[in-house]
């Protein structure tokens, strides 16, 4: 039974370098205050057009491995068509084609349902902007 939807917009402050910012101790603490024990789903959307959402490690090198394979595939130069901003800032608008701006996840007796190594982080390349805005909405 659906007893509602609850939603709150985070500001995240993401500096001047590119960054996998973990939200999981965010997305935590907003379900223990909305959930109330009940089950549902999280999402998490970025409402912009240079950031993704992306469930990985961090703390182990693979933050930083997403953002070495980031670089490989989408390389900081002037090949994009897109070109305002700083050197090769185009690629920064790709970025959401290959790490979404979303993630909806499942929320059982109120605690947010990750696996072991999981974290819930915002991908932002785009260092022209370091001030982003994350929204949490929960359905239970």
């Amino acid at each position: 039974m659906s007893h509602g939807f609850e939603t709150r917009t985070l500001d995240v402050t993401t500096g001047s370098s590119e960054t996998v910012h973990d939200l999981t101790r965010e997305c935590a603490s907003f379900l223990a205050e909305v959930a109330q024990g009940r089950s549902g789903l999280l999402n998490v959307f970025a409402p912009h057009a240079t950031t993704g959402i992306a469930l990985i490690e961090t703390g182990a090198g693979s933050d930083d491995d997403l953002l070495s394979a980031l670089h490989h595939l989408l390389p900081a130069d002037e090949r994009w068509q897109h070109r305002h901003g700083s050197q090769g800032h185009g690629r920064d608008h790709v970025l959401p084609a290959l790490v979404p701006p979303h993630a909806t996840l499942p929320v059982v007796d109120g605690e947010l349902v990750l696996g072991t190594w999981q974290s819930v982080c915002l991908v932002d390349t785009n260092k022209d902007n370091p001030d982003r805005q994350v929204r949490l909405s929960f359905l239970g």
